[in-house]
């Protein structure tokens, strides 16, 4: 079967652009949004939130604090104060339901840079991308908490592009420019979704936070699947599809439709360029196909472990 060029063709010929664009669209709305409403206090002196994206004060009264700037600071040693607490936990308890990544995908400003790095590949049908290892961000993770434990002081959040482009909005760009043009860069040119799926140490921190979320992406119509690799081409974590997708063909141990992966950013895009309808958003229980049948074809598991299909702009899949 021919493959489309750009992942979504089939579902905007089937649902319409509107809907087959929701959850980006969403997405869009919910980063714009929040980054709006920390403007309007220092452009039009309008403070519904206070602070940034690290500590913030929802209308002088609900505190919020970054989890991961919270466990930063317990390193270098400094006792938060009460409202720092209350703060982190409401925004912990949020992304634990949520999942964690979620602030990747609907908060962070810096994913608005990285998918537009990622469309001009499309565009420009660059395929090339070094492998980069994914538990890099892990040991950028860790590497951060020691400083912090060494320095005594939070030496990430002086290179931290959220920050840097949350400041530049307000003060000016100045440096932040160039940690945005190094991010773009990276992910246009170097490595596919370079920044966000490999070294980015606050998608480490939020993976881990939100392991056990409640909220998940399953693929209850997995059999209606057609192949077509849109939905691994989409998404920015490839390889969290295929044991929710594929997983039920393997007869002697047999994967549930549910994406379980932490690494799952919930941004919606598998149920955006699916024609099929396979995806949707759901809870992480019941995490059986009963109904399933695996007869429908013979399917070899370890050699879907090893093969890596392309999709037809040449980029391989997993």
């Amino acid at each position: 079967m021919k493959r489309a060029l750009h992942p979504g063709a089939d579902a905007r010929a089937e649902k319409g652009m509107l809907s087959a664009n929701k959850w980006l669209i969403a997405r869009r709305s919910s980063q714009l949004a929040i980054l709006l409403l920390f403007m309007l206090g220092p452009w039009a002196g309008i403070w519904i939130i206070t602070g940034n994206l690290s500590s913030s004060l929802i209308l002088k009264t609900v505190p919020l604090t970054d989890p991961y700037l919270f466990v930063q600071s317990l390193f270098t040693g400094h006792i938060p104060e009460m409202a720092a607490i209350t703060g982190v936990i409401i925004v912990a308890v949020f992304y634990m339901l949520v999942g964690g990544r979620v602030f990747c995908s609907w908060v962070c400003p810096v994913n608005i840079i990285t998918d537009t790095a990622q469309w001009f590949r499309d565009q420009f049908k660059i395929t090339g991308s070094s492998t980069l290892p994914r538990k890099t961000r892990y040991w950028i993770l860790a590497s951060t908490l020691i400083l912090a434990m060494v320095t005594g002081s939070i030496t990430w959040e002086l290179v931290n592009p959220v920050s840097m482009v949350h400041r530049g909005l307000i003060f000016g760009m100045g440096l932040a420019w160039f940690i945005i043009a190094a991010i773009f860069l990276l992910d246009l040119l170097v490595s596919r979704r370079g920044w966000c799926s490999h070294l980015c140490p606050m998608g480490a921190f939020y993976s881990l936070l939100g392991t056990q979320s409640l909220i998940r992406i399953r693929a209850d119509a997995r059999e209606a699947c057609d192949d077509c690799m849109d939905c691994f081409i989409a998404c920015p974590e490839q390889q969290v599809i295929r044991p929710a997708l594929k997983g039920h063909l393997n007869k002697e141990n047999s994967v549930g439709p549910v994406i379980t992966s932490a690494n799952c950013t919930n941004c919606g895009r598998c149920i955006d360029v699916c024609a099929k309808d396979v995806f949707h958003f759901g809870l992480r229980f019941d995490n059986s196909s009963p109904n399933e049948s695996t007869n429908k074809t013979n399917f070899d598991i370890n050699k879907l472990a090893n093969d890596k299909p392309k999709h037809s702009s040449g980029v391989e899949v997993l």
